[in-house]
């Protein structure tokens, strides 16, 4: 490990209880800074609600108001997660109703994109929408830091990941996939113990300068920009704990594996893959068949250089 990371551990890396909620808010108040916290969402009902019920309850009251505005961001779910999202207490976007003259694309940085000019926040904290046993620690820890040091623009949760009652063994494509590229490639960022984390708060005044991937590479491409606009002391890292969450299988993984290194690629040298796709094979009672996904190669730009962004923070 670079000598500079370790450094930046030590220096960055932070446990959630490090910032107890009074200094938090005592921070917030004497910069009068606002907190928008934005959950994507497709087909989450199952766990949507007690996820927007917790932060309503623990982190949107008279005595801790550290939450000003919490949208649920719907990605075009078939279920019941806006109706669930909204009774718990949540302002319920759909995609398709922000900036309705670019059509949409399929994926979870698309919607992440958009959630920009559906907030109003001086920070943006994301949360996914299906973590299960969910801690209001998973705003406050990662926004504390954001309120105390003017220095921090970007930081991630880092958690321990079950898979099942295996401990330590989720995330299985940060492990095989972004881990390594980082490590190789970007080593300045090999000290994030969750890069493809989706629990991460930034300030709006570098959201908006960043691209999003719009599909799965949404985190990975998020964290090397930051780094290269900001600098690696301008990120940060808190320890929120255990994250408990719906985990996909393989193929899933492996098309998400795909994107990312698709994003990763796209950074490294701004090419073009020869064949951006992905072939996997599913086993059928006539053998094995191949199935052919495109892997997500569109970016939104920087919001910053949207018009109606820039309207409605000019005004």
């Amino acid at each position: 490990m670079l000598e500079e990371v370790e450094r930046w551990l030590a220096r960055r890396s932070w446990s959630a209880a490090d910032r107890p909620l009074d200094r938090i808010l005592a921070a917030k108040r004497g910069a009068g800074t606002t907190v928008s916290v934005v959950l994507p969402a497709l087909n989450e009902e199952a766990t949507v609600g007690a996820i927007v019920a917790t932060i309503r309850r623990e982190l949107m009251t008279d005595a801790v108001p550290l939450v000003d505005e919490l949208v649920v961001l719907d990605s075009g779910s078939t279920d019941r997660t806006a109706v669930v999202a909204a009774a718990a207490g949540a302002r319920v976007v759909h995609r398709d109703e922000v900036l309705p003259r670019l059509p949409a694309l399929p994926g979870k940085g698309e919607v992440l994109w958009r959630s920009l000019l559906a907030t109003e926040g001086d920070i943006v904290c994301f949360v996914d929408a299906d973590l299960r046993d969910f801690s209001a620690d998973f705003v406050s820890g990662i926004v504390g830091p954001l309120l105390t040091d003017p220095d921090v623009h970007f930081v991630k949760a880092m958690y321990d990941r079950p898979l099942g009652e295996a401990v330590g063994q989720g995330g299985r494509v940060t492990e095989l996939v972004a881990r390594p590229l980082l490590n190789l490639h970007w080593p300045q960022l090999a000290g994030f113990v969750q890069p493809l984390g989706g629990e991460y708060a930034a300030r709006r005044s570098l959201l908006e300068r960043l691209p999003f991937p719009v599909g799965y590479g949404v985190e990975l491409g998020l964290l090397v920009d930051a780094l290269h606009t900001v600098g690696l002391d301008a990120l940060a890292q808190v320890d929120v704990g255990v994250r408990k969450h719906r985990h996909q299988d393989g193929r899933a993984l492996g098309r998400m594996a795909a994107a990312i290194y698709r994003t990763a690629q796209l950074r490294l040298a701004r090419g073009h893959l020869v064949r951006p796709a992905l072939t996997q094979f599913e086993r059928t009672p006539e053998g094995f068949v191949p199935r052919t996904y495109a892997v997500d190669t569109e970016e939104r730009p920087p919001m910053a250089g949207i018009a109606e962004y820039a309207q409605r923070h000019a005004a």
